[in-house]
């Protein structure tokens, strides 16, 4: 299978799964996706994609984002960008993906939304993580990946495992769909979604405590048409429900979204 063609083919599977973010931000580096080009050389990715989602994971103020995207991965196994972060790859083998790596949190600012006000800031931070992934065949992947730093105290810990399938139906057409679900612990849930008592006079919500547990789940459905031998483009649906301490949080305004997504990613 030559670079090109490797590119275009697992860019498809990125793209059908990884651009379905119920929120542009607090999915984004769910899992990590190197498909820039095949195991032992080096390959990125270039485009663009339109967001329509929403401010903040249980916000029902709208988001629409026009963001560019940009990867790239060295034979070596080291790759950056925009999608997955700094990061090793420590398998040369095409169906397997583990390693570590760096991304970023971008926190929350209070003066976005009406919802946020007296809640106060929590900032943007660096997140040191690992992940795994897994290919079987006939198009079956599982996805996974675990993350530390985000929150108040830069002690949350934020664990996202997925599962999805890609199919080619018809010439130049693929049909990818996907679940998700993200676990994180008390120090992260309290960041997000929780009300102290200081927040709470500030607010005017209710005290709520957020311990660790699921989060949300989401469910991904996109189309990719093969525009060139290097051009992908991607329309993606998702579908995501907020969980458990998240989902009673006096913050979430509303617990289920869905949100869209068009990109255009070419492989060089």
């Amino acid at each position: 299978m030559t670079t090109a063609h490797h590119a275009l083919k697992t860019g498809i599977f990125a793209a059908a799964i990884a651009l379905a973010a119920p929120n542009a931000f607090a999915q984004a580096f769910d899992a990590v996706r190197l498909y820039g080009a095949a195991p032992g050389n080096d390959g990125g990715t270039v485009g663009a994609a339109v967001f329509a989602a929403y401010e903040y994971l249980g916000s029902d103020q709208r988001l629409n984002l026009v963001l560019p995207l940009l990867d790239y991965q060295w034979a070596n196994g080291w790759f950056a960008g925009i999608s997955n972060g700094i990061g090793f790859n420590f398998s040369d083998a095409p169906q397997l993906q583990y390693g570590l790596r760096l991304t970023a949190d971008r926190g929350r600012k209070e003066n976005r939304v009406n919802a946020l006000r007296g809640m106060g800031n929590v900032d943007a931070a660096a997140e040191g993580g690992a992940f795994f992934n897994y290919s079987l065949p006939q198009g079956v992947f599982l996805t996974s990946s675990a993350r530390y730093g985000a929150g108040a105290n830069h002690k949350g810990l934020v664990v996202d495992l997925g599962t999805g399938y890609l199919t080619q139906i018809a010439e130049n057409w693929h049909l990818g769909a996907g679940a998700n679900i993200t676990l994180a612990n008390a120090r992260y849930m309290q960041s997000f979604f929780g009300v102290s008592a200081a927040q709470s006079a500030a607010s005017g919500y209710k005290v709520h405590t957020a311990g660790s547990g699921a989060r949300d789940v989401r469910a991904n459905l996109a189309l990719t048409y093969s525009a060139g031998p290097k051009t992908s483009i991607t329309t993606a649906l998702s579908a995501s429900s907020l969980l458990g301490d998240a989902k009673d949080s006096p913050l979430t305004r509303k617990r289920t979204a869905a949100s869209v997504v068009m990109a255009i990613n070419h492989a060089f």
